[in-house]
């Protein structure tokens, strides 16, 4: 039977410094982290920045992971704060320049994100169990796993999905026309 390639014996030999263990470990994680953030953002240059960034997130905080069998998933949390940061802007330029002809607030920058609508407040406007839904749809879980860990039906889990999409748009639309009419 061939080992998995998460063991939680190997976790927890990387947790107790077999530094073999931890590297064997992240350069697993590596094409299914690529596969993510490739799935997101396209094959952007930004994919191999949040890969990076992701395996150092995993690799420092190995230590604090509890359940070695949970590795993919700790992984995959980190790799979604990494896609977070990304949205919220993170990886844009650090310096902004300004043209004295425009009132302030307003970048030079062709891509300036300063009227993008925070995807979070949208989600807040879902239900709790909609909310863990769409986290567990964002981590890759299928929708029979969904339902299994929900102790629901597939069919409610898909239902609760549109439902939360139907939501989140008409909150996005919202948070949208208030940004147009009042600025950022």
């Amino acid at each position: 039977m061939p080992e998995s390639a998460f063991d939680p014996d190997r976790v927890r030999d990387a947790q107790d410094g077999d530094e073999q263990a931890r590297n064997g470990l992240l350069r697993r994680l590596e094409p299914i982290l690529r596969g993510y953030f490739i799935k997101r953002i396209g094959a952007e240059t930004d994919v191999d920045d949040l890969v990076q960034n992701t395996l150092v997130r995993v690799h420092e905080s190995l230590d604090d992971l509890q359940k070695p069998g949970s590795l993919k998933s700790f992984a995959m949390k980190a790799a979604l704060f990494e896609l977070q940061d990304y949205y919220r802007g993170r990886y844009d330029m650090n310096e902004h320049l300004h043209d004295p002809d425009l009132p302030l607030g307003q970048s030079t920058d062709p891509e300036d994100r300063s009227a993008q609508v925070d995807v979070e407040k949208a989600l807040d406007a879902l239900t709790p169990k909609a909310q863990r839904i769409m986290e567990l749809r964002e981590y890759g879980y299928l929708y029979r796993e969904i339902a299994q860990m929900l102790d629901t039906t597939e069919a409610a889990v898909k239902m609760q999905v549109k439902r939360a999409f139907e939501t989140m748009k008409d909150a996005l639309s919202a948070l949208l026309l208030l940004v147009w009419f009042f600025g950022p």
